[in-house]
């Protein structure tokens, strides 16, 4: 059982195959993050689930994200079998009780959960263009519009809002080339392009009002119980990059908005990220350094973050190396890829004599795992292999219905579920472009002065004016009515002469 201030992973393995030592990780270090690793079928997702537990129960708020659907069963009771109870026994888990977590469950879709939403603003010019594939010079215009919009106080919140920025900077490029630097229309309407394959992608429906309070992630039980905070992700993982990039948002969101606090006894939340190699592929440099800054600094915010994912090699070094708490699943070693993948795992490990740890991670069970976790002055234990603890909750997915009805019992339940539109960029926009066309047209209605061309330009023209324009038909009838008046004249000049010849 653990000790006070930790929470129990499961036990060690000893030379003689028994399973007596528990193996705990420490709350006070929890914020100086982990890694879980191991190849698809290894029981990764139950080693989160497991985790996910014994942090709410510690009173820590959890975020993880459900990419396959099998994790919301975290908010129901676990039904005891023979495996299940063998392995507690096995473990010396007693005593062994079943319990639901309390769960809140979100989807940036609002099909499986509340609707999470951000502004355009706050998810800020790198992100985006990391969301759109931007190229550099592409990047280079987003930020300046974003920059125009700030300072001529222009709100953008969805992505009407930042259309309607892009064709304004459009309309403006010679003046704004001027002061910031070549603006082509060609880059415009690629990252126009761009932004209409990120709606039809489903980026409409999270970015928008009300955007996510940070505060209903790090919500806990009126028993003290830290809340699970599961994102429905089997949807979102259709388009990778949204989901990587709607992650690294959050984790910015907490690293800017919560208060310096040091080393807690233990964390304010702890941020689960699974797939985690899809935030570092094809990632540019600039935001692999956003990355390392946000992992880096994140901790003394009480904030833990774990990446899971399948290889250790899909972590870059310098993250990988401010990751203290490790679990490692069984890896394969058949390739020359694969093998050098099981030594970088291997070689992240403070050696145990009693085993060869690239062996182990080769030989390992499902639900067995390596585990290393920080101890006193944050220094790594010896590499331990382990055998998780069963979950105390649902192996496996909750129902439609059984989800619905936590979703409308839930806390923050009718806070997110109605959209917002405020006045913002695209209305004031709008609203200035109209004023605009309206001005053109007095101005023309001075200067023709009503004469009678504007009776058959009205007439023959289709309407007159359009956006402070002149049509096709107002240009060709103007120039009929000149060409008649034209006419007229010579034939009342001639008809004058020709009186005085005779």
């Amino acid at each position: 059982m653990p000790a006070d201030g930790s929470i129990f992973l499961g036990a060690s393995r000893k030379p003689d195959d028994s399973y007596q030592q528990p193996e705990e990780l420490a709350l006070k270090y929890a914020n100086r993050h982990g890694l879980v690793t191991g190849a698809t079928g290894t029981g990764k997702t139950v080693s989160l689930q497991v985790m996910a537990e014994a942090f709410s129960a510690a009173g820590v708020p959890v975020f993880c994200a459900d990419v396959k659907g099998d994790l919301s069963g975290i908010a129901a009771i676990g039904e005891k079998n023979d495996f299940s109870v063998k392995r507690a026994q096995e473990i010396h888990l007693e005593p062994y009780d079943m319990h639901a977590t309390p769960v809140i469950f979100w989807d940036i879709f609002g099909q499986q959960g509340h609707p999470i939403r951000a502004t355009i603003s706050e998810m800020g010019p790198l992100l985006l263009a990391r969301l759109m594939n931007l190229t550099e010079a592409q990047e280079g215009v987003l930020n300046i519009a974003f920059r125009v919009a700030d300072e001529e106080g222009l709100l953008l919140l969805d992505m009407k809002d930042l259309q309607s920025m892009l064709s304004h900077v459009a309309e403006r490029s010679s003046e704004l080339s001027a002061q910031y630097g070549n603006v082509s229309k060609a880059s415009v309407g690629a990252i126009q392009r761009s932004l209409l394959v990120l709606e039809q992608q489903g980026g409409s429906f999270f970015f928008g009002e009300p955007a996510l309070n940070i505060s209903d992630l790090m919500r806990t039980t009126t028993d003290g119980r830290g809340i699970v905070s599961v994102l429905a992700a089997d949807k979102l993982m259709m388009n990778p990059r949204l989901y990587s990039t709607f992650l690294l948002w959050l984790m910015s969101e907490l690293f800017e908005q919560l208060p310096e606090i040091g080393d807690p006894e233990k964390p304010r939340l702890v941020f689960f990220f699974d797939e985690a190699h899809l935030l570092f592929d094809e990632a540019p440099k600039a935001l692999l350094d956003r990355i390392q800054q946000v992992v880096r600094l994140i901790r003394s915010k009480g904030v833990g973050v774990y990446f899971v994912t399948q290889n250790p090699l899909d972590v870059p070094e310098t993250v990988l190396a401010q990751l203290g708490n490790r679990v490692q699943h069984a890896l394969r070693a058949y390739t020359p890829r694969e093998t050098t993948a099981v030594k970088t795992a291997a070689g992240t490990f403070r050696p145990n004599p009693d085993f060869d740890t690239f062996k182990a991670i080769t030989m390992l069970s499902t639900g067995e795992t390596l585990v290393s976790t920080l101890q006193a002055k944050g220094i790594p234990s010896m590499v331990q292999r382990t055998l998780m603890r069963p979950p105390a909750s649902r192996i496996g997915p909750l129902t439609a219905d059984e989800r619905a009805k936590l979703v409308a019992t839930s806390p923050v339940s009718g806070q997110y579920d109605r959209v917002i539109d405020r006045e913002s960029a695209f209305e004031i926009l709008q609203k200035r472009a109209e004023e605009k066309v309206a001005s053109v047209e007095q101005q023309q209605d001075a200067e023709q002065g009503g004469s009678w061309t504007d009776y058959l330009t009205s007439t023959l023209g289709g309407g007159g004016k359009r956006a402070g324009r002149q049509t096709v038909a107002e240009t060709a009838v103007k120039s009929v009515v000149r060409t008649v008046s034209n006419s007229l004249g010579r034939a009342i000049v001639r008809g004058i002469l020709g009186g005085f010849k005779r």
